[in-house]
């Protein structure tokens, strides 16, 4: 096992104006599971392949462990790769696929079948070891794929979006048993998907990219509850979070008929430059829906446009007026659906439950204790 350094990796293409992937520096632990998120084209892929030798590090460095393997050839850098396409060999079987590393590398047989055979217990592939890869379905084949890493005990397994080729039942049963087996053998696990859900689900750590560069590092708990920034917020977690651009008041922002008190150091970071607007985020479990009968609280009138049904929540993709204009936003409700398409409802939000934003630089604006307004 090792730790994975990223130390100003850059890595630029001829044919694009900017780098692929620009100054990364990321330290991801020994033993961790490290999510690399974004959307395409992020430079996630690019991180990954520059950590295993298939592309090429223009400026800044790679290290596994204390080992820098920046110009090392893939196969000195001791790590594993399980593709997006899986990359089986079609004319072997499972068995010689998972094996064909062990192989190459002039290990016995007798050993070398152990170690096959102790990989498909552990992936409960024992049945399918003898069949060649197109007798497969695609969750065999993404276990035969990481067998074939399994086996072999290398010092970091690098994963690309492994999952991406398979249905949603396999996706969520097979992304289980992939944080099972790396909980089991505590190897540093570097994974790569675009999915959030996902990432949230396997992930030690996240470490959100957009246009190559690193945007946030950390547990999914902290990037869901404190987005750096605007592209963070409204890419992690799903649906996204609702993101309104507001005048700044006095003492806050007004949404709608809804005041949001803001405290003293996000008003003082808000204006700073002479901005006079603020982004102010808000998940679709943070609204709070108002009775009909309740008049006296101030609410955000809203029309439902769509209703999506889960079956446990039920999520209302609606319309409101937010004193500027029309903005849509979604909101998150428990339960079976009670609102059809054309309902007019009254919603709440949390004040200690909003997220804000600068809207120059889209950057997490600091906050205090102290909700009383700017002196």
């Amino acid at each position: 096992m090792a730790s994975v350094t990223f130390d100003k990796a850059t890595r630029r293409f001829p044919s694009r104006e900017r780098p692929a992937v620009d100054s990364l520096d990321l330290e991801i632990e020994d033993g961790e599971f490290m999510v690399l998120l974004g959307p395409s084209g992020c430079g996630k892929s690019t991180c990954l392949r520059m950590l295993a030798g298939l592309e090429a590090v223009d400026s800044g460095s790679v290290l596994i462990g204390v080992r820098d393997v920046t110009h090392l050839p893939p196969r000195d850098r001791d790590i594993a790769m399980v593709f997006q396409d899986y990359a089986l060999l079609p004319h072997l079987s499972a068995a010689d696929n998972m094996g064909f590393a062990l192989k190459i590398a002039l290990m016995s047989k007798v050993r070398a079948r152990q170690r096959v055979d102790h990989a498909a217990a552990v992936l409960d592939l024992e049945q399918y070891l003898g069949r060649r890869p197109r007798t497969l379905a695609g969750g065999e084949r993404q276990r035969v794929a990481t067998g074939r890493v399994l086996v072999r005990d290398p010092r970091v397994y690098l994963m690309d979006e492994p999952l991406s080729n398979l249905d949603a039942r396999l996706r969520a049963q097979t992304r289980t048993e992939i944080v099972r087996l790396q909980n089991h053998l505590g190897i540093t696990t570097v994974y790569v998907t675009h999915d959030q859900t996902e990432a949230m689900a396997v992930g030690d750590r996240l470490a959100v990219l957009k246009d190559g560069v690193l945007q946030q590092v950390g547990t999914p708990k902290e990037v869901y509850a404190h987005p750096a920034n605007t592209f963070v917020g409204g890419f992690v977690g799903s649906p996204a979070m609702n993101l309104f651009r507001l005048p700044l008041s006095a003492d806050g922002a007004r949404l709608g008929a809804l005041d949001i008190p803001l405290t003293r150091a996000t008003l003082r970071a808000a204006a700073a430059g002479g901005a006079d607007e603020i982004v102010l985020g808000v998940r679709p479990e943070q609204f709070e829906l108002l009775p009909p009968e309740d008049r006296e609280t101030a609410g955000l009138d809203l029309v439902v446009e769509t209703v999506e049904d889960t079956g446990a929540v039920v999520y209302l993709h609606a319309t409101a007026w937010t004193g500027e204009g029309l903005a849509a936003l979604v909101i998150r409700l428990p339960g079976r659906p009670a609102h059809g398409r054309g309902a007019v409802l009254r919603v709440a939000i949390r004040a200690d439950a909003v997220h804000c934003f600068s809207a120059s630089t889209g950057r997490r604006l600091p906050e205090d204790a102290d909700t009383s307004p700017v002196s």
